[in-house]
Order: structure tokens, then C-alpha cells, then sequence
């Protein structure tokens, strides 16, 4: 979309130059028809106007260079009396180093350029005294006022962009807090049940020893994955909220999700194997990441036929949305919607992989792989 933009705009910088250059050789035609060599100052008069439309039709991809070019332009066309109005396409230039250049640079070139309107103008063969000094204060005034609708413009650019960027780290921020709510629910969790493995271990420790050590062994497998989810945790803040006491979603949810999905049209097929043996922890996040897939689906795509696949290996759980509807989301320049964000971050605080975007035959596919220790050999 940004490269269809840009070719558009320059499409439409040639256009103004062609009708620049037209409007200009049309004016000096009239001006000269009169004047003996006509033909030499007429042709003369044509090139001038053909480099003045270049410097034009270049301005967005060298705007700086366009814009000395067409200085030096304008002034050698008052000198030699070949062209009038020539400094149109000087504004059109500096209106672009003004957007383009930081303000230092933009500054230097509208100093040039009201140096220069002058000295063009005050050289004009054809003019008195008295119409330099308006032909001066014209071309100042139009400087003037192209350079600081540039600075506007680009003043507004900038604005949005950190508008943009401040949206985007809110965004982040907000994920980040919400997964750190609902990975405390699965460090509770363990830590609870530590608790009362510990305190039957201490009771029937002399009674039942193999009883004691089979919760030792709980107590032992438990605390890892606490402690794992602990060091995810790090560095992700985390605010009191009392949804933070609902009980966390996993695989077994997930039939629950495709059934309300499918009131909005999109009908999901679930392929979820072994998922139910995951970590708790695991389990959470390929919910939060199938729901989060599903809903752009429903906002972007329905109706679709949505395919929910989720295998698992000793080291890793691997997940799959697809669909077969229209490339879901509208993607962010920034990395996407606030979907994709949250998917991503999901996948990083386990250092998995995360992939999104649209398949060759059409529709759209998430893929996420979390890496995680098997329980059995925890």
C-alpha cells in the first residue's frame, strides 16, 4: 500500500510538471511572439521550461538536488529573459526538502532560495526597479509560505508516527500485563500444590515411606515448572486484578471456543491430540494464541472454515490455525494488530517461534511451536 502511494504521488508530480512546462512554453510563446529572433529565445524559452518541469517531476526522490537545480535554473531563465515564473517550480521543490530534510537543512535551503528571488528577479533585462521589488516580494511570499506548509506537514508526520509508536508500546505493555495475570494463576497453582504434597509427605514419611517419596517426586516435578514459569515472569509487570482469581483456560476449552465461534460463522476443526498432557502452563498459552488466531477470523474473514491443529512432542507443542477465508489481519506496519502482538509475545517468553501471513492458495495461517519439558521425564 505505502509503494502504491508513493508511485501515485510521483505519478501525479509528472502530471504537474507536464502542465507546469506546458502553462510556461503557452506564456513565453505570447510574450516573445513579438520579438525578432523569436525562434532561437522560443526554443530557449521551451528547454527551460522542459529542465524547470524535471526538477519538478524528480523533486520526491532527490528533493535537494532538484531543488539547486532548479535555482540555478531560475535564475539563468531571468537572466537571459527566456522564461517568467520559473520559481513556481523552486516552491514546488522546497515545499518537498521542507517535508523530506530536517529543519537545520530545510532552513539552509529556504535561506538560498529567498537570497537567490533578488537576485533573479533584480537581473530581469525586461523589468524596472519598482517591478523587482514586487517580483522580489512575490516569490518571497511564495517561498515563504511553501516551506512552512513543508514544516507543518512533516511537524504532522512525525506527530502521527510517535502517536504510532506510543499505541504500539501500550499495546505491548497491556499484553504483557495480562499474560503475567494469567501465568500467576499457573505459578499459584504449583506452589499450592507443593504445599499439600509437602504436608502429606511430613506426615506419613515414617508410616508409608513409598507413599512420601511418591510426593517428594510430585513436590520435585511441580517446583521445576513453577520455577520456570517464575524466570518467564521476570521483567513482566504485573497488576492486581481480580480476574486473576478465574480458573486458567487449556486444550479442554478449546471445543467450548469453536462451538461460540461458530455463531459468527466461522466453523472450526479441532486437531488437538495429546494437548491435554501439556504443561498447565503450555496449555494457557496455546488457548490464549487459538483464541486470538480464531477472533481475527471472525472480525476479517467469516464465514471461513477454520483448522485447529496442535501436536505435541517431548520437547515441544507445535500450533496451527488456518483458515480458507480472506488474509486475516489487516497487518500492522509496525508487526500487526493487537492479535498478532499479543501471539507474539506469548510465543517469545518461551523462546518458540511465531509465524503469521497469508498462504499461496488463499487464507491466512498462524503457526506458533512453544518449547517445554515433557512431564514424564520431569
Amino acid at each position: 500500500m505505502k509503494m502504491a502511494r508513493s508511485r501515485l504521488l510521483v505519478g501525479l508530480d509528472v502530471l504537474v510538471a507536464i502542465l507546469l512546462a506546458f502553462v510556461q512554453i503557452q506564456i513565453a510563446g505570447n510574450l516573445l511572439k513579438d520579438r525578432p529572433g523569436f525562434a532561437f529565445a522560443f526554443v530557449a524559452a521551451c528547454l527551460t521550461a522542459t529542465v524547470l518541469a524535471a526538477t519538478v517531476a524528480v523533486r520526491r526522490r532527490w528533493p535537494f538536488q532538484a531543488l539547486v537545480a532548479a535555482l540555478a535554473v531560475w535564475i539563468i531563465a531571468y537572466v537571459t529573459g527566456a522564461l517568467w515564473g520559473a520559481y513556481v517550480a523552486v516552491a514546488l521543490a522546497l515545499y518537498t526538502v521542507a517535508v523530506t530534510e530536517a529543519p537545520r537543512r530545510s532552513l539552509r535551503a529556504l535561506a538560498i532560495c529567498l537570497a537567490g528571488a533578488p537576485v533573479a528577479v533584480a537581473v530581469d533585462p525586461l523589468h524596472g526597479w519598482v517591478a523587482a521589488a514586487w517580483g522580489t516580494a512575490a516569490a518571497w511570499l511564495l517561498l515563504g509560505g511553501t516551506w512552512f506548509a513543508g514544516r507543518t506537514v512533516r511537524d504532522r508526520r512525525l506527530a502521527a508516527l510517535q502517536a504510532e509508536r506510543d499505541r504500539a508500546h501500550q499495546i505491548l505493555v497491556d499484553e504483557r500485563l495480562r499474560i503475567a495475570r494469567e501465568l500467576h494463576d499457573v505459578v499459584t497453582h504449583g506452589m499450592g500444590l507443593i504445599a499439600v504434597k509437602a504436608s502429606i509427605a511430613n506426615h506419613i514419611a515414617d508410616d508409608r515411606p513409598e507413599e512420601a517419596r511418591e510426593a517428594l517426586r510430585v513436590i520435585e516435578a511441580t517446583s521445576k515448572g513453577a520455577l520456570t514459569e517464575m524466570r518467564r515472569l521476570l521483567g513482566v509487570l504485573r497488576e492486581p486484578d481480580e480476574s486473576a482469581l478465574a480458573p486458567s483456560p487449556g486444550a479442554a476449552a478449546l471445543p467450548e471456543l469453536a462451538e461460540r465461534v461458530a455463531a459468527a460463522g466461522v466453523r472450526v476443526e479441532l486437531t488437538i491430540g495429546d494437548a491435554y498432557d501439556l504443561p498447565e502452563a503450555v496449555q494457557l498459552t496455546a488457548y490464549r494464541i487459538v483464541q486470538e488466531a480464531v477472533t481475527n477470523v471472525v472480525k476479517h474473514a467469516a464465514p471461513a472454515r477454520c483448522q485447529v491443529t496442535i501436536t505435541r512432542t517431548a520437547t515441544e507443542a507445535r500450533i496451527e490455525v488456518t483458515n480458507d477465508g480472506a488474509v486475516v489481519p489487516a497487518v500492522h506496519p509496525n508487526g500487526g494488530g493487537h492479535g498478532l502482538v499479543g501471539m507474539r509475545e506469548r510465543v517469545a517468553m518461551y523462546g518458540g517461534v511465531f509465524t503469521a501471513g497469508p498462504r499461496p492458495d488463499g487464507g491466512f495461517t498462524v503457526t506458533a511451536t512453544l518449547p517445554h519439558q515433557d512431564r514424564e521425564s520431569e
